[in-house]
């Protein structure tokens, strides 16, 4: 049986964006087995991690989730977003939404940064930080792996995407997100195919202090109807700007480094 993706067909209501502050619980469609990766914690900024469900509200002005990301506040990057795999060809449009809840609005989604009481940036990036600072806005969700325009719009926030270096993403990045496409959604024993991918933070900032990633990774578990579900990590740039293919269990142990944590991606499920 070929890989089963959920697509829902719904029409967009007046750019109103994607990103409910909402716990997990509300989004465990994307996780393996329901089950999340690992939260980080920061025992001096209880706040500093927070879960987004990336949502869009329909015409009938309902939350429909697309992907759900956990967010950095203080380093105003993602740490990773998760997602099921799918792709089409789809126009590209990037309008780079903001999340108003991290900057204590109170919109329930995301959407374009509007002049209003609220003082932007305090607690996420923003386009003007990106600007001639020579990096690219690097989704962590790419819209190559997505299937239809609100998909594709669902990636197209600030809060999916990390400074990643110019020819890194127009190169061994980007023929990873191919190469993953490829090799996932010709394998007919995938019934479901879910993708994590995040980001290590590196010593570089640009713009109003966000900082700049100094490895990208990524982790696909899929899931077979018989028989064990079987995953990959990636990693990269390595020492000659490539990506290295990892074993889950692998990636883990160079992230529980990076990040001073025990980190796990698919929590036994894969």
């Amino acid at each position: 049986m070929g890989l089963r993706c959920g697509i829902l067909v719904l029409l967009l209501f007046p750019l109103l964006s994607q990103g409910n502050v909402t716990p997990f619980t509300n989004c465990l469609q994307f996780f393996v087995n329901r089950v999340h990766p690992t939260v980080l914690r920061d025992p001096m900024e209880n706040n500093r991690y927070r879960e987004i469900c990336q949502c869009l509200m329909d015409q009938n002005n309902q939350v429909v989730y697309y992907y759900a990301t956990l967010y950095d506040t203080k380093n105003k990057i993602p740490v990773y977003s998760a997602y099921t795999l799918q792709h089409s060809n789809v126009s590209r449009k990037d309008p780079w939404y903001v999340e108003p809840q991290l900057d204590n609005g109170s919109d329930l989604c995301m959407g374009a940064q509007q002049p209003s009481s609220i003082i932007w940036g305090q607690h996420q990036a923003l386009n003007k930080d990106y600007v001639s600072s020579g990096y690219h806005k690097g989704h962590l969700y790419p819209v190559y792996h997505t299937s239809t325009d609100l998909f594709m719009l669902a990636t197209s926030t600030l809060t999916n995407a990390a400074p990643q270096d110019s020819h890194f993403n127009q190169g061994q990045w980007r023929t990873h997100e191919y190469n993953l496409v490829i090799k996932l959604l010709q394998n007919a024993d995938c019934l479901m195919v879910y993708v994590v991918t995040g980001v290590v933070p590196g010593n570089i900032y640009i713009g109003n202090g966000v900082r700049v990633a100094k490895y990208y990774w990524s982790a696909y578990c899929c899931v077979i109807k018989y028989g064990p579900n079987n995953s990959q990590g990636y990693l990269g740039p390595d020492n000659n700007g490539k990506v290295e293919t990892l074993t889950v269990q692998q990636l883990e142990t160079r992230l529980n480094v990076y990040y001073n944590s025990t980190f796990s991606v698919f929590r036994g499920g894969c």
